[in-house]
């Protein structure tokens, strides 16, 4: 037997044509928290935040210092500034996100990790 209405490729309705029926409501706990902004201090703040299950995340609240990776391997280097981010304020005020663009004393460093989650800078060197 062939099949008589056409496979489903809309999100909104079914096939029949009738609109789909809401899974569930929205739930205050599926919103997350709040965005990290990790500034550049002269001094390494970290704190810890409590998660489901009774699990702890560390959040890095400011940061001195990045992890560099290079070609003779892993160096510690000082962090002087953000240079470029995806958006133009983080930059101006100097908060570090995942791909932003850091001035350090070995040259300019790409962030590879995401930092507010993670509790560090890991980042590239960029030639």
């Amino acid at each position: 037997m062939e099949q008589y209405h056409e496979s489903r490729t809309k999100k909104v309705s079914s096939g029949t044509g009738g609109s789909r029926v809401k899974f569930r409501d929205k739930k205050l706990i599926h919103g997350g928290k709040r965005f990290t902004a990790t500034k550049v201090g002269e001094k390494t703040v970290k704190s810890t935040e409590k998660m489901k299950g009774g699990k702890g995340k560390i959040k890095l609240k400011k940061a001195s210092s990045v992890n560099v990776l290079t070609k003779e391997g892993m160096k510690k280097a000082k962090i002087l500034g953000v240079m470029e981010s995806h958006r133009p304020d983080y930059a101006r005020e100097n908060i570090i996100t995942k791909g932003a663009i850091l001035k350090t004393d070995l040259g300019k460093v790409k962030v590879t990790n995401r930092v507010g989650q993670d509790g560090i800078v890991n980042g590239v060197l960029i030639q």
